[in-house]
Order: C-alpha cells, then structure tokens, then sequence
C-alpha cells in the first residue's frame, strides 16, 4: 500500500471507530441485507424470485446486527434462528451467510468465551445440517461454508488479540510515562535539596560574618570610624548577597543535617578545577585539557560552587559513557558572565540513546542536575551533541556586580 493511501485510510478507519456504533451497525446490517437479497433479486432461473417472506426472512439476518456490539449473544440468536429459516424457504440454501459471519467475527471478537464457543460449535453443526437439505450438495460447498465460519471466527479471534496487545502496550506506554516523571521528579528534589545544603553552608557563612562585623562596629566606631564604615559597608554587601540567595533558592525544601551538626568540607570553585582536571586525568587516563580565555571576574560563592559541580558532573559523564580519549574544559569570562563549556571526542546522544548522557532534552540524572545548578544561580545550560562529533555541555553562569558582592 502506497504511502498516499495510507494518508487518507488511517484517519478514515479512526473516524470510523469514533463514529456512533448504531449508525454504523445499522449501515453494516443495510449492506448484509443487501447482499443477502441478491440471490433472490437476480437469479438463475425464474422460479427463484424474491417473495416479501424471503424478504421478511432475510431481514431477520441482518436487522439483529444493529445491536451486535450491545448484546453480542443475543444478535447471534436472532441470527441464528433466521439464517437457516430463510434456507429451508429458499431451497437451496443461500450462497453466503452473510449474518453469520457477521455474528460470528463479533462473538469472537468482544463475546464472553463460553458464548462464542457455543456459538462456533452451533453454526458449524448448523451448516452442516442445512447443506444436507440441499440437493445435490457437492463436498467443496460444504468446504466452503464450514470454512467461512471458521474463518470469520479466526479473524474475531485476531481482532480480539490486537485490541488486547494494544491496550496492553498503551498501559505499559502510560506505566513508563509515569515513571519516568516520578525519577525526573526524585531526581530533581536529590538535586535541589544538595543545592539547599550547598546553599546553608554559604548563608551560614555570610551571617556569621555579619554577626562578626556588627560586634566590632560599636567598639572601633569612635577610635576608628574609617574601620568602622568598612565593617558596616561589609555587613550590608552581606546582607544584599544573602537575599539574593534567598531570592533563587525560595521554594527548594532543605534536607536538616543528621544531629543537627554539618561536617562538610569548604566548597571547591573556580581556583579548584585545575586540581580537578588533573585528578581526573590521572585517574582515568582520559585527556583533560583546560583553557580559559578573557579576564577571570568575581562571583558570587554559590555561582563559584555550581562551576565546579558543573564540570565535575560533565566530566563524570564523559568518563561513564562517552568512551572518549579527550575532553576539554573551556572557561570564557566576559564582563558578565562566565561561560563553562565541556567537550569531549567520544559518543554523542544518537550513538547512546537511552542513558544517563540522553538528548537535548537532558533526560539523564546528571544532565538535571546541571541544569538546576545553572538555573539556581541565575544561569542558563545547554547540552547535546558537539560541533564535530561527541558531546558537549555549555553553561553560563552571571559574575558578581562588583567585587565586593563576590565576599561571603
């Protein structure tokens, strides 16, 4: 079938299921009816003609299919009654039963299993009994009719099966799909409850140092009132950084340390990827290099934080699943931003499809995290695949106004 037919069959067979089932079973019915009458409409000799009660009789085969999808069974026993009625009238027996396959496709496509059962057995011995009534019957006529209710079961029977994987498939399609929000939904608050406490430790910081400057502004404030404009110059930068932290972390819940004590390390930054770039190199064997052009500017601790963890992540990804024997972190400063890019030789998103590395659209674990990092601090971050080849994560991250807004 040409691409061409297929375009206008699909969305014709979906508004065909779509459509109310009365108004198609009834047109099913008229074209059974139809074709039930032909028989008698043009027949071979003149003694054949239709009568208003072969009419009548083949009505009764195909009026029941009006309601084949409400009540299966009991269509088929109309249909059952009228097929062979109309037979015996119109010796000999029709050519096709149209009804009846009819029927038979429907019970073995919704019917409940001992209804379609029942049925099968009781038009196959039905037709075998009507052929008998016909005069010299031949063995393939017998063939033939046994075999078009067998057949007409089969395809119910098919119909049946591809609804049920359908439906299985669909089910397991939603299973996944929900799922997968669950992880990116877990993974997301790991990442933004690590942020919160990345975040607690810079805050903790910048009070303390506001509680410091505060208690020695009232002592050198009358010997030293230079020194004195100094402390309360550093208390309200402090104050600003510390509510423009609050400002991009508001709504990230916070993990509460074990015991109510932290014994974490002072976070690493911008100075600390050097020693990262040669930590991974010699432990993995990968190649690392590192280049920065422009002006290195102040940031912000919680900007200087995410640069790292940025690399570090990016870099973590590389040696995992890209299979690569070089990576280079490249840091470009400008007045106002910093921008963090990591490259690497080795598989890009097409040539890994599925794992934490994912797409554009960041489907990993890893690649979350580093956009949340970003977007905490201000920034933006991209990621797929490189210009020539392998992978690549940018981010760019805001520098801080002036260097006194970059002290903690």
């Amino acid at each position: 079938m040409s691409v061409s037919a297929q375009s206008w069959i699909t969305p014709a067979v979906a508004r065909l299921r779509a459509a109310n089932p009365y108004v198609v079973d009834t047109a099913l019915a008229a074209l059974v009816l139809f074709a039930a009458s032909l028989q008698w409409m043009f027949p071979d000799d003149g003694d054949d003609r239709l009568t208003w009660q072969g009419f009548l009789l083949g009505a009764g085969t195909a009026v029941p299919l009006v309601w084949r999808r409400r009540s299966p069974f009991l269509a088929a026993c109309g249909v059952s009654v009228f097929t062979p009625a109309m037979a015996v009238y119109h010796a000999p027996p029709p050519d096709v039963m149209y009804g009846g396959l009819v029927v038979l496709y429907t019970l073995a496509a919704i019917a409940l299993p001992w209804q379609r059962r029942f049925m099968l057995v009781g038009w196959l011995a039905g037709v075998s009994l009507t052929m008998m009534h016909k005069e010299g019957a031949q063995p393939f006529e017998y063939a033939f009719q046994l075999l078009s209710c067998v057949s007409a079961y089969g395809f119910g029977m098919l119909s049946r099966l591809q609804r049920a994987y359908t439906a299985a498939l669909e089910d397991r399609a939603r299973r996944l799909e929900r799922e997968r929000a669950a992880d990116t939904a877990r993974a997301v608050a790991r990442e933004r409850a690590r942020i919160a406490r990345d975040m607690h430790d810079i805050l903790a910081h910048a009070v303390s140092l506001m509680v410091v400057q505060a208690e020695a502004g009232p002592v050198v404030v009358r010997s030293d009132p230079e020194r004195a404009e100094t402390a309360f110059d550093a208390i309200a930068a402090a104050g600003r950084d510390a509510m423009n932290q609050l400002r991009r972390i508001l709504g990230v819940l916070k993990d509460e340390p074990v015991n109510g004590t932290s014994a974490r390390l002072p976070q690493p930054g911008v100075a600390a990827l050097t020693d990262l770039v040669r930590q991974v190199a010699g432990s993995t064997g990968l190649r690392v290099e590192l280049h920065a052009t422009g002006e290195p500017r102040p940031l912000h601790p919680d900007t200087e934080v995410a640069a790292y963890r940025v690399v570090q992540e990016a870099l973590t990804n590389t040696v995992k699943h890209a299979c690569a024997s070089l990576a280079r972190v490249e840091l470009d400063w400008t007045e106002d931003e910093l921008t963090l890019t990591v490259t690497d030789d080795g598989r890009g998103p097409a040539d890994h499809g599925g794992s934490v590395r994912g797409s554009g659209d960041g489907a990993g674990h890893g690649l979350i995290g580093i956009r949340e990092r970003a977007a905490a601090c201000g920034g933006t971050a991209r990621t797929g695949p490189g210009p020539d080849g392998g992978f690549r994560v940018a981010v760019r991250l805001p520098v801080a106004a002036d260097r006194q807004a970059a002290l903690g």
